[in-house]
């Protein structure tokens, strides 16, 4: 801990808050400034993609990034990475809760940023592509999607991010059912199963798959089937997320 410096004109109690109730200490050693990098994944035809920005402003101007930047004085982790993603992406512009976010990992090496020593708090989010419209803001020149498996050279340390986000996102699929955010509303088992053979990277067999998922009950049928496909049309599902909150109070793993 440093040592606490009182400012002038203002009397400090014991717990370093002056009479006025607000905050008047600091500490007299230097401290790394603070971000959010937000790891945004979303799913489509070709595969796994992710979201990048590329950076208007210095340093590694028209490089491509995750989006992120500095935590403001007085905001949370979350709502600094939330209003990054509205800023750069407009990503939850009208909706912000909407968009799964979840807190990764914490990277801190001191050269990664070179304007100064920079900790940043790293998030990973699930999007549906087809709902989520994305426009490039602020201090971001452009915002697009890229395969996880082509993404250009990446600014900062943001290559190595990436991987460790990917890697958090396969390990929960396998017990968690976090990959419906990726998928619209209404889909079909075949999109399902298109979506943890993408993610995991592995062939999934189609019978086994769907008598595992089907047996715990947290997928349902919602009584309509494909739209304009030039092949029998599927049933639709969509995820019942009151059953499964129920399994998870009892107790299941989703292991496939």
């Amino acid at each position: 801990m440093g040592t606490a410096t009182q400012k002038p004109g203002r009397a400090t109690g014991a717990s370093g808050t002056s009479s006025e109730g607000a905050k008047a200490t600091t500490y007299a050693f230097p401290r790394p400034a603070l971000t959010v990098d937000c790891v945004v994944f979303g799913l489509d035809d070709e595969g796994l993609q992710v979201l990048l920005v590329e950076r208007e402003l210095p340093p590694f101007r028209g490089s491509w990034a995750l989006p992120g930047g500095f935590v403001r004085v007085g905001e949370s982790l979350d709502e600094a990475a939330r209003r990054e993603l509205v800023e750069e992406t407009g990503l939850g512009r009208d909706h912000a809760a909407d968009v799964f976010l979840e807190q990764l990992y914490s990277f801190g090496a001191p050269d990664r940023d070179p304007r100064e020593h920079t900790v940043s708090v790293a998030y990973y989010a699930l999007v549906n592509i087809r709902d989520h419209a994305v426009v490039a803001a602020t201090d971001a020149r452009d915002a697009q999607w890229f395969r996880v498996d082509a993404l250009p050279k990446l600014a900062f340390d943001h290559a190595a991010i990436v991987p460790v986000a990917l890697e958090r996102l396969r390990g929960k699929l396998r017990y968690v059912p976090i990959g419906f955010e990726l998928l619209p509303e209404q889909f079909s088992l075949a999109q399902l199963q298109h979506l943890y053979e993408t993610v995991l990277g592995d062939a999934v067999d189609k019978r086994n798959f769907r008598k595992k998922v089907l047996s715990l009950g947290f997928v349902v049928e919602t009584g309509a089937l494909e739209e304009g496909v030039p092949r029998r049309r599927a049933k639709l599902y969509r995820f019942d997320e009151a059953r499964y909150r129920k399994l998870e109070r009892e107790g299941f793993a989703l292991w496939l």
